[in-house]
C-alpha cells in the first residue's frame, strides 16, 4: 500500500522519485482517505489519485455513482504495489491516452449494462474475480465498432483495442463499481444484519453491516493459505490480504459463485467438487439466491447472496473471498492467487455490537 502511495505521489508530479515520495508521504500535505468513503473501490492497493480517469458507474433508478480506476493489468503495475518506470507509464498511458479515448467510445455507446455483461460471464465460466475472462471479451466485442468508427488515429485506437484484448482482468474494475451500488442500496436498513461491505488495506479487514451504519468492523487481515504461487515464490513472500474487490463476494460472486469456473477449481484445492461445495456452503451463510446469475452446473441456481452475520457466527462458516498475492516486501507486484477467508472476529464484533444497539432501542 506505501509503494503504491509513493507511486502515485510521482506519477501526480509531487515527487520525483521513490525516496522524495516516501518522505512526502509522512507529512501532513498528504490526506490519505479509504475508498469505501467516497463511493469509490479499486482492487488490491486500490490507490485513486486526482489525474487518475475514472470509471462513472450509476444506478439508474436511485441516482447513485460509483467509481474505480481501469485495471492496470499485468506485470509491474500500481495496484500490486509496483513503483517503478513502467508502471508509472503505464498510468501515464491511462490518463494520456486511454482514457480519452474510452471516455469518447462509452459516450458513443451510450454506456454498458454491466449487469447483463456479468450475467453472461458467468454463463461462460466466469466467477467475476479471479476470472473475468468472458466478461472482458464481451465488454470488447461491444465496443470495437464505436471504436474504430471514432475519428481517432488508427494507432490510438489499435492501443486501445490492445490494452484491453492484452488484460483479462480489464473487466474487473467495471464488476467492483457495480457491486458496490448494489450493496450501497442495502445500507442503513434499520434492524439489518447484512453485510454491505467487505474490504482489506494489507492489515486490517472490515466489514460493515446495514443496520449498524458506516462502522467497521475490523480485525487482523488474513494470508492466503490456500493459494497456487508462480515459481520461485510461497506462502512466507506473501504479505496479508489487501484490496475493496471483496465487495464482489460481498454481492454474492467470486468465491460465492466460483461454481461457475471450472478453470477456478484448482484453487479450491479439491477440484472442481470442491468448488461446488463452496457455493453451497456461502448458501448456508447467506439469505437468498440472485435469480440474475444463474450458475450451469447447479442447474441454473442463482448465486448466493446477502451474508448474514448472525449466520456466519453460528455456523462458524466463512466467506470465502478469491484473491491474489502480492509480495510483502520487493515491489515484484502479484506472485499468487488463491482463497482466503474473511475473519470470524469480524462478525462476532458486529454481533455484540448489534445485539448491544437494539437491545437498547428496545
Amino acid at each position: 500500500m506505501k509503494r503504491a502511495i509513493r507511486g502515485a505521489l510521482i506519477f501526480e508530479g509531487l515527487a520525483k522519485d521513490d525516496k522524495q515520495a516516501e518522505k512526502l508521504m509522512k507529512t501532513e500535505k498528504i490526506t490519505l482517505s479509504p475508498g469505501h468513503h467516497h463511493d469509490a473501490v479499486g482492487p488490491m492497493t486500490g490507490i485513486i489519485s486526482a489525474s487518475m480517469p475514472v470509471i462513472v458507474t450509476k444506478d439508474q433508478k436511485h441516482g447513485n455513482t460509483a467509481y474505480s480506476t481501469f485495471n492496470e493489468g499485468g506485470g509491474k503495475v500500481l495496484w500490486f504495489g509496483s513503483v517503478s518506470e513502467e508502471s508509472i507509464e503505464r498510468l501515464k498511458f491511462i490518463r494520456d491516452v486511454f482514457g480519452p479515448a474510452m471516455k469518447k467510445v462509452l459516450k458513443k455507446m451510450g454506456g454498458i449494462p454491466v449487469w447483463s455483461v456479468l450475467a453472461q460471464g458467468i454463463q461462460m465460466g466466469d466467477e467475476c474475480h479471479n476470472r473475468h475472462a468472458s466478461s472482458t471479451n464481451i465488454f470488447l466485442k461491444s465496443l470495437v465498432e464505436p471504436l474504430f468508427s471514432l475519428k481517432l488515429p488508427k494507432e490510438q485506437a489499435f492501443q486501445v483495442y490492445r490494452f484491453i484484448a492484452g488484460n483479462s482482468h480489464f473487466f474487473l474494475n467495471i464488476s467492483m463499481t457495480a457491486c458496490k451500488l448494489a450493496m450501497d442500496s442495502a445500507r442503513d436498513i434499520e434492524n439489518s444484519t447484512i453485510v454491505t461491505a467487505m474490504s482489506r488495506n494489507g492489515t486490517d479487514f472490515g466489514i460493515r453491516v446495514s443496520g449498524l451504519g458506516d462502522k467497521w468492523f475490523n480485525a487482523p487481515a488474513p494470508y492466503l493459505l490456500d493459494a497456487l504461487y508462480n515459481p520461485g515464490y510461497g506462502p512466507s513472500d506473501g504479505a496479508p490480504d489487501i484490496g475493496d474487490s471483496s465487495i464482489i463476494e460481498t454481492m454474492g460472486l467470486g468465491g460465492f459463485a466460483i461454481a461457475a469456473a471450472p478453470s477456478m477449481a484448482s484453487f479450491a484445492g479439491g477440484g472442481y467438487q470442491e468448488s461446488v461445495e463452496i457455493t453451497k456452503r456461502m448458501g448456508q451463510i447467506t439469505t437468498v439466491k440472485n435469480t440474475k446469475f444463474g450458475i450451469p452446473s447447479l442447474d441454473f441456481e442463482g448465486t448466493p447472496l446477502g451474508i448474514d452475520i448472525r449466520k456466519v457466527v453460528e455456523t462458524e462458516i466463512l466467506p470465502s473471498i478469491n484473491s491474489a498475492v502480492v509480495h510483502k516486501s520487493s515491489g515484484a507486484g502479484q506472485i499468487g492467487a488463491g482463497i482466503v477467508h474473511a475473519p470470524y472476529e469480524c462478525f462476532t464484533k458486529a454481533v455484540t455490537a448489534f445485539g448491544s444497539k437494539y437491545r437498547l432501542a428496545a
